[in-house]
């Protein structure tokens, strides 16, 4: 496909037609044809495209085929693939998805299967050998990665604070760009990430704070770059239940009252369940189902039955 996506994708499964077919729909509103070969061309009935569901196989997928003409996407990914430089093994296997602005988007699967390189492409951590991300329709390898990173923030499992003061991290990316934040901008950071906004707790060591304290820290640093994405890489896994509720809160907090679009990793379906509007099961560096986390327990395609089982790897 040349130019960015033009927003043809089916919100049960949140999945995209294949980049590979030349199958996307035009900006007239036409289905796409492999669309209408899978479910039947709707301009023949009086229902609308987003009325249809069946259940149909797509490639790889099989979900229930709800598909609309919708918004482009606030990221698209399309056929991402990657090789391990020492094996030559796929890590990503020809990965295509839709993350809409405002969603909060799981990804989930077993070690190894591919989330957290998926991840770290939408932010230029690597450079695609096979395959494009767009962000607002744009291709992100024309992007000055700085600027992407601004608008992409990112955390990791581990906080990775620096040494100094919870301000000192936490003004660290604006400084950067010769904007020095005062008092009332920490402040506001601070009680955006769930944290303590007092003077006291800003003058804290980094070093010295909790894991959960520690994450959040790392949350609101990034969110001093006012970002429009945020990804988190299993910011929880090392978290106790307290800490980690804490950070799921301040997800859901920022999806819904700041609308910003929120995509994060996990190996916890409980967690995903709670948090995501949408969640893609990875496993072998491949898209087995996406859709809302609460109906994959119910599928019945076999990848996402094994995984629960534990079976998938």
């Amino acid at each position: 496909m040349r130019g960015g996506p033009v927003g043809l994708h089916c919100p049960l499964a949140g999945t995209p037609c294949q980049p590979h077919d030349s199958t996307y729909a035009s900006l007239g509103g036409r289905l796409a044809s492999r669309c209408r070969t899978l479910l039947g061309d709707a301009s023949s009935s009086r229902r609308r495209p987003g009325d249809l569901s069946r259940r149909q196989s797509h490639g790889r997928l099989r979900f229930s085929a709800r598909c609309e003409l919708a918004p482009p996407p606030k990221i698209a990914v399309r056929g991402l693939s990657r090789r391990a430089a020492s094996t030559g093994a796929l890590v990503l296997d020809a990965v295509s998805l839709d993350v809409a602005a405002g969603q909060l988007f799981g990804l989930i699967g077993p070690s190894g299967s591919g989330k957290s390189t998926l991840l770290r492409a939408i932010n230029r951590l690597w450079e695609p050998e096979r395959g494009r991300i767009f962000v607002d329709g744009r291709d992100v390898t024309g992007m000055d990665v700085q600027q992407l990173r601004r608008r992409v923030g990112m955390v990791f499992q581990s906080p990775h604070l620096f040494p100094g003061t919870v301000a000192d991290n936490v003004r660290y990316g604006p400084a950067l760009q010769g904007i020095a934040l005062g008092t009332e901008d920490l402040q506001s950071l601070l009680l955006r990430a769930g944290l303590d906004p007092s003077t006291a707790f800003l003058q804290r060591s980094a070093l010295e704070l909790s894991g959960g304290e520690a994450q959040r820290v790392s949350i609101a640093r990034a969110l001093a770059n006012s970002p429009e994405v945020f990804l988190l890489d299993e910011p929880t896994s090392s978290l106790d239940p307290t800490a980690t509720r804490k950070v799921e809160e301040t997800m859901e907090r920022l999806r819904r009252d700041e609308g910003l679009t929120v995509v994060v990793v996990s190996h916890s379906m409980p967690q995903i369940e709670r948090v995501a509007d949408v969640t893609a099961l990875l496993s072998q560096g491949r898209v087995v189902e996406i859709g809302p986390p609460g109906e994959l327990r119910d599928s019945d395609n076999p990848g996402v039955a094994s995984f629960f089982t534990g079976e998938l790897s």
